[in-house]
Formats: structure tokens, C-alpha cells, sequence
């Protein structure tokens, strides 16, 4: 691990990326009932940014307020902690815009891709040359493998695959922040799309 970083701030980021992971389960649930796992996803995005920007305001919700604190970023403290709209929004979008298989590695392009890449980057990254703005080689590298290995699970041959984790690892590169959420299944999905 990095010395510029602490256990506390690597605890944070792990709470931070299992809500990466959980969204791998919306594509499951959307196999049982497409309409309602994109109304829930709807909802539950709703009700966060809801949540936060009372939280924003000075108004504290037991649980959602504690744990979005918990998980913030140095850059988030005393901001409205956008991440979870963009995860949400980057799901629904992928739903609601891909056919099911596309959706699905879209999706979990977010869930494993852009959270691999970051814990990866963040506490073991150390080349980080300026053409990917401040990320690390190896968390790129790392987004690549995990998406190609999402896009090849999903479709079982390797050119979907391929353009799949490019797609992802150029999204992912971009100095975007937490809009990433919503650019890296978009372009995963797109990419599956045209080549598949």
C-alpha cells in the first residue's frame, strides 16, 4: 500500500467498492423482472440523492448519513457525495439502453472493472504517466483484464471481449471522477453492441 495512504482511507474505499459490487446483481434481477429491478434501481437512486442532499443541509438520516460519511473521499468532505447517483444512473442507463447480455457485461464492467481499477490504482499503482490523467498503469491494466474476463464470460468468445475491456480502460482513464460510473458501462456496452 502507498505511504500517502492510511488503513482508514483503504477501509473507506473497500465500503466504497462494494456498492460497485453489489450493482453485478442487478443484471440477476432484471433476468427475473426487467421493469421492476429498473423501477427499484430508480427508486433507491432517488432516495440517495435525497438522502445526501439533506445530509448536505445539515440534516442527518441514521443510517445513510453515517455510511456516506464513512465512505467519502478527502476531496468529498463537506460536498455532496455524487457517486452513488452515478452508479445508480450508470445501471439503469445500461438497462434501459442495451439488450439483456449487453446490460449485463455493461454492468458488470461497473461493478468489477471500475472498482478493481481504482483499489488496484489507488494503493498499488506507481506508474502513472500523464496521458491518463493522474490514474495508474496498473489499475488500467486491471480494469482491461476484469472487463475482458466480464466480456468474455458473458459472451464466450474474445473479440466482444477485447473491445469490451478497451472500451472500459479508455472510459476509465478519463479524468471524469465519479461521471466514470455512467462513461465506463456506457462504453462497454456500446463497444459489445457494434461488435457482437
Amino acid at each position: 500500500m502507498g505511504k500517502s495512504h492510511s488503513l482508514a482511507e483503504l477501509k473507506a474505499e473497500l465500503k466504497r467498492k462494494g456498492m460497485h459490487v453489489l450493482i453485478a446483481l442487478v443484471p440477476f434481477l432484471a433476468a427475473m423482472d426487467r421493469s421492476n429491478t429498473a423501477l427499484f434501481l430508480m427508486g433507491s437512486t432517488l432516495f440517495y440523492a435525497w438522502a445526501e442532499g439533506m445530509r448536505f443541509l445539515g440534516f442527518s438520516l441514521p443510517f445513510i448519513s453515517r455510511f456516506t460519511f464513512n465512505v467519502s473521499r478527502r476531496r468529498e468532505f463537506g460536498r455532496y457525495v455524487l457517486g452513488p447517483v452515478t452508479l445508480g444512473l450508470g445501471a439503469i442507463l445500461s438497462l434501459m439502453l442495451f439488450p439483456p447480455k449487453v446490460a449485463a457485461v455493461a454492468i458488470y464492467a461497473l461493478a468489477f472493472g471500475d472498482g478493481i481499477s481504482t483499489l488496484v490504482g489507488k494503493f498499488l499503482g506507481r506508474l502513472r504517466p500523464a496521458f491518463i490523467a493522474g490514474k495508474s498503469v496498473e489499475g488500467s491494466i486491471s480494469c482491461f483484464v476484469v472487463t475482458f474476463m466480464a466480456g468474455f464470460l458473458v459472451f464466450g468468445e474474445w473479440k466482444t471481449a477485447l473491445a469490451v475491456g478497451l472500451a472500459s480502460v479508455i472510459a476509465d482513464a478519463l479524468p471524469i471522477r465519479e461521471f466514470d460510473n455512467i462513461l465506463l458501462p456506457l462504453a462497454a456496452g456500446l463497444a459489445a453492441l457494434v461488435i457482437k
